[in-house]
């Protein structure tokens, strides 16, 4: 079965006709060419695929893309050139062979935005320094090189300009 939905993407509409069982990812793969969002696991566990949903950071390999019409959804594509993440992940060397880096810079926007709204994480009663913050707010996004620690620099960079 076939529906006709709207999704804005990176600040452009576009009109299409999905079969219901149509993810957020595939739509921007395969019908979109917006080939930043990557397909990791395929089962919301990687981040590759993280897109913000009206500026909160989600899998989009596990959204309906039915259930989401006439949302707005920002990729890495539609950070603005160069995102002050980017700069960082460049400076810092936060990535290696690349696959996860823009689920990664993505991600961190929505962390830094949510840090910064004062939105509490799992471990911010314990008193977490900002290093212990950006990892557990990154938590859901995989790096197989294990650039992890170049990550959390680059992230800490951001955040405390």
């Amino acid at each position: 079965m076939d529906a006709d939905i709207t999704l804005f993407v990176d600040g452009t509409e576009h009109r299409l006709t999905v079969d219901t069982r149509t993810t957020v990812l595939d739509a921007l793969r395969e019908r979109l060419g917006i080939t930043s969002t990557k397909k990791g696991c395929d089962h919301g566990q990687c981040g590759a695929c993280t897109v913000l949903l009206e500026d909160r950071r989600v899998n989009s390999c596990l959204m309906p893309a039915v259930a989401h019409d006439g949302a707005h959804l920002r990729t890495a594509d539609g950070l603005g050139e160069p995102h002050p993440v980017q700069r960082e992940f460049i400076r810092h060397d936060a990535f290696q062979c690349g696959y996860c880096t823009p689920g990664q810079v993505v991600s961190a926007v929505g962390a830094i935005d949510e840090l910064e709204a004062g939105e509490p994480s799992a471990v911010t009663a314990e008193g977490a320094d900002l290093a212990g913050e950006i990892r557990e707010r990154m938590s859901g996004n995989i790096c197989r090189c294990g650039a992890y620690a170049n990550i959390v620099r680059a992230v800490g960079e951001v955040v405390t300009r």
